[in-house]
């Protein structure tokens, strides 16, 4: 009888240690990591442009006060031009072999490096003549492209940011772009601005705003609602296509401390102040 009033006072004793040590939330010592979810950043309409519905848009420049674009699409459609803002037309142009497929394109040290798609070649520019002066190969698929002042730096479709050494074209580093969800893909179209990276998402409305160290998502730009905050609609009066026109195209003017948006074919540029 003493042994086993002995035996369910040690396995009392056992259960109570037990639930004790599987209660770490109470521990205010705890390491447990919460995942702040990224804020909701705000913007006003400042301006709106005319913007070339031609215009696949896959990459967008602000540089020494002029818009340079670089479009998409095999056929003889993909080109780097530099635009007249007031008007939404190309001042000067260059096109690529109508086999490929043009994607994002950055300045830096006055050349404009231009990716193409899934033709695994970059295009090196002189900025104001256009003239073709280097290629390098890359074997992924090309997406967006920016520049922080001294490496360029590219997104492939997935939730990697590349950083490239402008010269040799070798990858320097890597970041991975998470938010509170876990990895976040279809980066595409780049901006680097104060030290952060903004991203659109392809498919949606949204731009990221990335910090280039950690590759965590820092704030998210909603823009769903943009062309009916403008009043603006296409020339036919719909607004594009959700499934085909998607929003691409960032660049930001330093001076003004304006970012320039658009989409691909929009009839619209968008002039935009972040809160």
């Amino acid at each position: 009888m003493k042994k086993t009033y002995i035996y369910l006072v040690f396995m009392a004793l056992a259960a109570c240690n037990c639930n004790n040590s599987s209660a770490p939330k109470d521990n205010p010592d705890s390491t447990e990591t919460v995942v702040v979810a990224p804020a909701a950043i705000t913007y006003s309409i400042i301006n709106t442009f005319p913007h070339d519905t031609s215009s696949y848009t896959q990459g967008l420049i602000w540089h020494n006060n002029t818009l340079y674009e670089g479009t998409g699409r095999e056929g003889g459609f993909s080109k780097i031009a530099r635009v007249d803002l007031a008007t939404g037309k190309a001042q000067q142009q260059q096109y690529n072999d109508p086999k490929e497929f043009g994607e994002g394109i950055t300045i830096l040290n006055n050349k404009l490096y231009q990716l193409t798609w899934q033709n695994h070649k970059v295009y090196v520019y002189d900025v104001n003549t256009f003239k073709k002066i280097g290629e390098f190969s890359w074997n992924k698929e090309g997406w967006g492209l920016t520049t922080n002042g001294k490496s360029l730096i590219l997104s492939d479709g997935s939730n990697i940011i590349y950083f490239i050494n402008p010269d040799t074209f070798q990858v320097e580093k890597t970041i991975s772009v998470t938010d509170n969800y876990g990895m976040v893909d279809s980066i595409n179209e780049l901006e680097f601005v104060n030290g952060s990276i903004y991203a659109n998402k392809y498919m949606t409305n949204y731009i990221l705003k990335i910090n280039p160290e950690s590759g965590k998502v820092e704030g998210r730009l909603d823009l769903r609602d943009i062309f009916q905050q403008s009043g603006k609609t296409s020339e036919i009066n719909k607004i594009p296509d959700p499934q085909e026109d998607v929003l691409n195209g960032i660049a930001y003017d330093s001076v003004k401390q304006s970012f320039y948006i658009t989409g691909k074919q929009w009839p619209v540029l968008f002039e935009l102040k972040l809160k």
